[in-house]
This record gives structure tokens, C-alpha cells and sequence, in this order.
């Protein structure tokens, strides 16, 4: 029999892993979560999947191991998972909705224009968020794993599955991208 084998937890003891380890990464699982998704509710949503998810394999995580890695990665695919059901499913839209909205009496003509004006300029606010958040999902992640949240090369290959010298040459280009979309920003601010 092997040595890495363990025995389950009793519920006791799923509850004091869950506390201990799991609970006080929430808020860094929620930033991440919205870095990922941009919606204050998908977010909440993807974090309480992950929690859950947590909780029905703890028997799998390894007492006073890295608790956060662990659940970046559960994070990480459950996105990932989520984007590809998404992607494949076609666009839904509510057509009463729409139509008894434009056929009541408090419908703005020029509505449509008004909100478009409203979200550039909200865009229009903190440049290193826009930037970051252009970047295509696998070099955001990176940067968001190494540089806001402080994983080691080694963590975060394991969190996104993939080698540590694919990590080292997706973060350099990522900070590359992000170098080059706020050069004109860091020009416009005095920098050089």
C-alpha cells in the first residue's frame, strides 16, 4: 500500500480545514474571480462554485499544503469550464422584454446613444485596469498570479497546469503587452 494515501476527514475536521485554510483567502478568490470574469455577480458566482467545490474534495487537499494555489487552480478551471459551456451556447435574449420596453411610454429615443457615451467615459478612468484587462485571458492571468497576488513560478504552474518555463515566457510577454499598451499613458503622465 502506498504512503501518500490518505484517510478522510470527518466532518469535524472538513469544517476546520475549511475554515483554516479555505475562508481566508476569499477576497483575493473574489479579486481574481472578478479580474477574470468583469461582473460583480459571476464573480460571486465562480467563488462560491469553487468553495463548494472545495469543500466536496477536501478529502484530496492535503492538510497545511498551499491552500491558496489549491484553490486558484479549482478558480482557474472553473472559468475556464464555465467560458466553454458559454461560448458554445448561442445568445440569449429575452424579446417581451425588449419589446415591452420600447412599446411603453417612458422609453427615451435616444437612449441607446446616452448609454453608449456613459460607458467610454467610465472606461475612460484607471488606464493600468484597462490595460490589464485587454489583454488576452492567459497573459492577464499570469499577471494577475504573480504580480497582484504574489505566486511563486512554481505555483503557478500548477495552478494553470502548464511548465514553469511556459510561465516565465507567457509572464514576460505579458508584461511586455502591458509595457507597450501603457507607454503613451506613462508619456502622457511625465514618465520615460
Amino acid at each position: 500500500m502506498s504512503e501518500n494515501v490518505r484517510q478522510p476527514y470527518n466532518e469535524s475536521k472538513k469544517m476546520e480545514i475549511f475554515d483554516r485554510e479555505f475562508l481566508p483567502h476569499i477576497r483575493s478568490m473574489y479579486n481574481f474571480a472578478y479580474r477574470l470574469t468583469f461582473d460583480e455577480d459571476d464573480a460571486n458566482d465562480l467563488v462560491q462554485e469553487t468553495y463548494m467545490k472545495a469543500f466536496r474534495f477536501i478529502n484530496s487537499f492535503q492538510e497545511g499544503t498551499n491552500a491558496k494555489a489549491w484553490l486558484f487552480r479549482i478558480l482557474k478551471n472553473s472559468f475556464i469550464n464555465d467560458f466553454r459551456k458559454k461560448s458554445k451556447e448561442p445568445a440569449k435574449v429575452d424579446y417581451q422584454e425588449v419589446e415591452t420596453f420600447y412599446n411603453s411610454d417612458d422609453v427615451d429615443e435616444h437612449i441607446t446613444t446616452d448609454l453608449r457615451v456613459e460607458t467610454v467615459q467610465d472606461m475612460i478612468g484607471d488606464e493600468v485596469s484597462n490595460a490589464l484587462n485587454s489583454l488576452a485571458i492567459d497573459f492577464r492571468t499570469v499577471i494577475i498570479l504573480c504580480d497582484l497576488e504574489g505566486f511563486t513560478y512554481e505555483e503557478m504552474a500548477k495552478i494553470l497546469d502548464i511548465p514553469i518555463g511556459t510561465v516565465r515566457s507567457r509572464l514576460h510577454r505579458a508584461r511586455n503587452l502591458l509595457k507597450d499598451k501603457l507607454k503613451e499613458y506613462a508619456n502622457s503622465m511625465g514618465y520615460r
